[in-house]
């Protein structure tokens, strides 16, 4: 079993910025890239971001220019650097990877709010 272990979320207050890190055992998020989402209260889980293995990376919309994603391949681990929060952005963040996506983390809370 593959375990994946977000932190790095909490309270911030909008406008403000949080590092979400994600460890992983051995090198699977240099052979397979990751990916973070996340989930709001009654909402589905949304695509947020993602670094393929070859390091190519991309966002969703709503955070393009905010958010940046990163992978430290000699710690096994990545990260979501998130600037310039907003209260939308509140939500579980979960990191993602593996052979078809298929191991996530147990997910870290941020919340944005005054």
């Amino acid at each position: 079993q593959v375990q994946l272990v977000e932190s790095g979320g909490g309270l911030v207050q909008p406008g403000g910025s949080l590092r979400l890190s994600c460890a992983a055992p051995g090198n699977i998020l240099r052979l397979y890239g990751m990916g973070w989402y996340r989930q709001a209260p009654g909402l589905q889980r949304e695509w947020v971001a993602a670094v393929t293995n070859g390091g190519a990376t991309n966002y969703s919309d709503a955070v393009k220019g905010r958010f940046t994603i990163s992978r430290d391949n000699y710690k096994n681990t990545g990260y979501l650097q998130m600037n310039s929060l907003k209260p939308e952005d509140t939500a579980v963040y979960y990191c993602n990877t593996g052979p078809l996506g298929v191991y996530w983390g147990q997910g870290t809370q941020v919340t944005v709010s005054a």
